[in-house]
């Protein structure tokens, strides 16, 4: 098979696989316009009543706002926390920093289920059930290893003798970490943000764990819709979801082509 071919069905095979994932959440948006009262494809008539009552309502505004504090938290803790483990551990470069990076990213391996157990079986002692801090610890725990992961793909590619010729020109660990090494990985920092804001935002199963009634996020009134009722306003803020989300990668995107091309 020549190169050229396989590379094209290749590149199609992408494609379908892309698309295979992506329809089924497309759904949201048709059933979104449905002038009905009930989760439906619009037949007759489009109708953006669902959008109106969504901006609308006081609890589906205040679960936005709840969403975007936690998310907005919990990413600058798990980007920090993030970034400097990876760089801790690039320095290391040892069996033992192999073992620490394991650790760190078992909570992606770790079912949902079991670690909000773990999460509410620690946060009851501590007063954190029901409150802004356990929720944004816990994404923050989550969250993380996603951070790790991206800056460490982009250390992979950065080249230690530019931190080498940094200390030896006097510079402190301080000025080279903030003008050699961040710069050169922004890239996978920025991804890694992303990420992580974008776990804590469409996150659901701690959430329900560690949430009552004073803390509201956007995907717990969201499940808390579809199991009472089939308001098809749930559908409107999962399309609005999808749109954050697409922002989100968007400007992960836009930045990430701005530094390849100042480079």
């Amino acid at each position: 098979m020549k190169p050229g071919l396989f590379a094209r069905l290749n590149s199609g095979l992408s494609w379908v696989l892309l698309v295979l994932l992506i329809a089924p959440a497309l759904v949201a948006i048709p059933v979104s316009l449905t002038p009905k009262r009930f989760l439906s494809f619009p037949t007759d008539e489009l109708s953006l009543q669902y959008y109106r009552e969504l901006f609308g309502s006081p609890e589906w505004m205040s679960s936005f706002w709840q969403s975007t504090v936690i998310g907005v938290a919990s990413t600058l803790l798990a980007t920090t926390i993030g970034t400097l483990c990876a760089i801790g551990l690039w320095r290391v470069s040892s069996k033992a920093g192999e073992v620490v990076r394991a650790i760190l990213l078992l909570p992606l391996v770790i079912p949902p289920i079991i670690a909000a157990m773990a999460f509410y079986r620690l946060f009851v002692p501590l007063g954190l059930i029901d409150s802004y801090p356990g929720l944004i610890l816990a994404h923050t725990v989550l969250s993380a290893p996603l951070v790790l992961i991206t800056v460490s793909a982009s250390l992979a590619g950065f080249d230690p003798r530019l931190e080498q010729a940094s200390r030896n020109l006097g510079a402190s660990n301080w000025t080279t970490m903030h003008r050699v090494i961040l710069p050169g990985i922004m890239p996978g920092v920025l991804a890694g943000a992303v990420f992580a804001f974008i776990s804590s935002w469409d996150e659901i199963v701690v959430t329900l764990f560690l949430s009552k009634f004073s803390v509201y996020t956007l995907p717990r009134r969201m499940w808390n819709g579809i199991r009472e009722n089939t308001d098809p306003t749930v559908a409107a803020a999962a399309v609005v979801l999808m749109f954050v989300t697409l922002v989100a990668f968007s400007i992960w995107a836009l930045a990430a082509r701005r530094k390849r091309t100042t480079d």
